[in-house]
């Protein structure tokens, strides 16, 4: 089991904090969430582009790690008890 944290204005679209990803041994992150976005299709539009693709601003965390720093990235591979924390961008400040 997976343990699915949305945050923010994540939070409100979807209308629930969190939930619980059921996937089988190896699932990777982006059929995880593929899967999230199955289950609260209102989701898709802020998380993914036309293409299927994850959008940039869309920040995840696997185990409190940001996907992005991780070498595998939207393949790193999911076991069970791991946390997938999902963050939308963040409002004001500077832009890199």
């Amino acid at each position: 089991m997976i343990k699915v944290s949305l945050y923010a204005t994540f939070r409100l679209i979807a209308g629930v904090k969190s939930l619980d990803l059921d996937l089988p041994p190896g699932t990777q992150l982006m059929p995880a969430v593929r899967e999230i976005v199955e289950k609260i299709p209102a989701l898709r539009t802020h998380w993914l582009d036309a293409a299927g693709e994850l959008y940039p601003h869309v920040h995840v965390f696997v185990n409190g790690t940001d996907f992005a720093t991780i070498p595998s990235g939207l393949d790193t591979t999911l076991s069970a008890g791991d946390t997938l924390d999902f963050f939308p961008p963040v409002a004001g400040g500077s832009h890199h």
